[in-house]
């Protein structure tokens, strides 16, 4: 049986992530980026964020492939070779990209995570589950820049980048990484998902669902925090908020002062005033028209969409 490589292109230091995240609570407005969600209490919540009734996306997107996937893995066939390396954005578990495999038949799948550590767990039992296939797992941040070698990938492959994580990105970084994508495919295909724009009343529930599970998740970030950075921050004295911003076409999440206070750490301090808020994420809505010009933009040819009966949801499959 073949044994899964680990390769770690990405390796920042605790220091490095601590002196980031300061920077931005020392923005104008605090702001941080959503990594900072993922510690190891931060992904078990995103799990049950998935499973709550309120939370649409992981669904509907298994339901359009469930629906549509002989179509899909057509698409993505006519655009790849026969049995293509699989590139898969953000892979954690490897649950989405392992999915893909009966339908694709790849030579080679390749699982993008921020830590290839994390990865070892879920393609050892990969392995055993497809014992020829070859694996590699790369420890990557490529919410700064996405580049493999070559070697890695081969010629036309898949970058598939599900679960509409493409929204954390404002719309010129979506654009940015898009074209990344498109040269990383060298002729092949991309498969992604895409959260489309809904009414208000079902974008906000689904990050702020009734039993508090995301607004936990949202304090969590401050409790990683003290722990990265030795912030002091009490939990107790901020809440967890969600809004559509109509103008941007995106859901916010931020983290809300409930009194003036002082939060400190080493070498450095920030007073928020009451109602005084931190911005944690972006998850921006496309309709199908602006993810197909932006894909355009990018690079790719005429892209190919699937919709839910509801039209929340779309899957795209993109030639190079």
């Amino acid at each position: 049986m073949a044994q899964p490589r680990l390769l770690q292109l990405h390796s920042a230091t605790d220091t490095a992530s601590a002196a980031e995240a300061a920077a931005g609570l020392l923005g104008m407005p605090a702001s941080l980026p959503p990594k900072y969600f993922y510690d190891a209490q931060g992904s078990r919540l995103f799990d049950a964020i998935t499973e709550l009734s309120e939370y649409y996306p992981t669904r509907t997107e298994a339901g359009i492939f469930a629906a549509h996937g002989t179509a899909i893995a057509d698409a993505v066939r006519s655009s790849t070779s026969l049995n293509p390396v699989i590139v898969d954005l953000g892979a954690g578990n490897c649950a989405k990209g392992a999915a893909l495999f009966p339908m694709l038949a790849p030579r080679r799948y390749v699982a993008v995570d921020i830590s290839a550590d994390y990865l070892a767990k879920a393609l050892a039992q990969l392995q055993r589950d497809h014992p020829t296939l070859d694996l590699l797992g790369v420890g990557l941040d490529f919410s700064s820049r996405l580049a493999l070698p070559s070697e890695l990938t081969g010629a036309r492959a898949l970058v598939f980048y599900p679960g509409s994580s493409i929204g954390n990105f404002d719309p010129a970084a979506a654009l940015a990484l898009l074209r990344q994508a498109h040269e990383m495919t060298a002729g092949g295909a991309l498969l992604i998902g895409v959260d489309l724009v809904k009414t208000i009343d079902v974008l906000e529930a689904a990050y702020d669902d009734a039993l508090g599970v995301t607004a936990a998740f949202n304090l969590n970030l401050l409790r990683h925090l003290n722990r990265l950075l030795g912030t002091d921050f009490d939990l107790r004295h901020w809440r967890h908020v969600a809004l559509f911003n109509r103008a941007e076409s995106r859901i916010e999440m931020h983290l809300e002062s409930h009194q003036a206070q002082w939060v400190r750490w080493p070498g450095g301090e920030r007073r928020f005033a009451a109602g005084e808020r931190i911005h944690t994420e972006n998850s921006y809505k496309w309709t199908l028209e602006g993810f197909s010009g932006l894909l355009r933009q990018a690079g790719f040819a005429e892209p190919r969409h699937w919709t839910d009966p509801l039209g929340w949801y779309g899957v795209f499959v993109a030639g190079a």
